[in-house]
């Protein structure tokens, strides 16, 4: 792949300059640029080691061929083929991993997530399907070792949650989970149906990747702020303080409340943190419907809307309807096994995102 050298070149050169800025005194001063260079020349990194070895092999490839020429001794001959051979073998792995590490990455994948499962069609059963996602989720963050807080909740008339919303930290996790957003169908038994039919019910996913102060300046000047008492279970101590918070966005009429906290301190550190985020994720969704008319993606256009995924509980299936993948492990996967689902949408996507690049 004769192309891919001058691309990792460029990257080299870029990965020098960036470890020359950030021991710049005036980019260290300037916070915001020195945290987005920081990440940049970190990212670098990984990259300027593959240049460096792919460098490599293409110079004693190209020894060992200048010795096959010029050398008149068998021995040392047959010794340069033998490595002409092995290294050829190991050239086109290392060009096909060299191909997916250039496609460009989600600089958002590396943040944490503010995830919400609302309560769609289907009334309490559609309450009891959002508790059993939210397991299915915990129980994942729970192998994967990421730290889950719950910001948020409203309970069902009967059972479950008619909403409910997290803020998962760890490593990686926007990129893990974004291909979770949009409308989760469950179709089986309610507990409520004494005639045994199957009823098809649906909650809606949000992963809105939470913004740092760096990402988004959230104006407080134009967020109202109000207290009210928690209600709902959550102990002795939720009910006796007004410790739960509102926070209005005026200009666009965004509104989230958090009240899971024991302090309004913390409630409120919470809801800015949301606000701020899903204030984020309506600009990066306008990018996202620019890039959509570029190119097909799985997560294209940001859309809620869109029926992802089906959950048949009479047959034990799950199936993801944007990569046509259907999985017979249902009891698994509703305990957090849902590894494969989510390797899978990567493949695809970043499958779709290399064709966009060699197009």
């Amino acid at each position: 792949m004769s192309d891919l050298l001058p691309k990792l070149e460029a990257i080299h050169y870029r990965f020098v300059e960036g470890g020359k800025l950030i021991v710049d005194p005036d980019i260290i001063a300037d916070m915001k640029r020195y945290v987005k260079l920081n990440k940049e020349y970190k990212d670098l990194e990984e990259m300027d080691n593959v240049y460096h070895e792919y460098k490599n092999l293409l110079s004693n490839i190209k020894s060992s061929r200048e010795l096959l020429e010029t050398e008149t001794d068998q021995e040392m001959r047959e010794m340069a083929k033998m490595e002409i051979d092995e290294l050829e073998s190991s050239k086109p792995e290392m060009e096909e991993k060299i191909k997916y590490m250039l496609i460009p990455k989600d600089p958002e994948d590396d943040k944490n997530a503010i995830i919400e499962l609302r309560a769609g069609t289907g009334g309490d059963e559609a309450c009891i399907f959002v508790e059993d996602v939210y397991r299915m989720y915990t129980m994942y963050f729970k192998a994967m070792g990421w730290q889950c807080d719950i910001l948020n909740s409203s309970e069902g008339t009967t059972k479950g949650y008619k909403e409910i919303s997290m803020e998962v930290s760890g490593e990686g996790i926007y990129g893990a989970l974004k291909f979770e957003s949009g409308v989760h169908r469950v179709q089986r038994v309610p507990e409520t149906e004494s005639q045994g039919r199957v009823h098809t019910s649906a909650i809606t996913v949000a992963v809105l990747p939470e913004a740092e102060e760096v990402d988004f300046e959230l104006n407080m000047g134009d967020v109202r702020k109000d207290t009210f008492r928690a209600s709902g279970a959550g102990g002795q101590h939720v009910n006796k303080t007004e410790s739960a918070i509102r926070l209005t966005h005026i200009p666009s009429g965004l509104v989230v409340e958090c009240q899971d906290g024991r302090s309004q301190h913390k409630n409120l550190e919470k809801a800015i943190s949301v606000l701020r985020s899903r204030l984020y994720q309506l600009e990066l969704d306008k990018i996202l419907e620019e890039r959509a008319a570029a190119r097909k993606t799985l997560v294209s256009t940001g859309d809620r809307s869109a029926k992802i995924r089906t959950y048949n509980y009479p047959q034990g299936r799950i199936t993801d309807h944007r990569i046509g993948k259907t999985m017979y492990n249902l009891s698994a996967f509703m305990n957090g096994d849902i590894q494969e689902m989510i390797d899978a949408l990567k493949v695809a996507e970043n499958a779709e995102k290399l064709k966009g690049e060699m197009n």
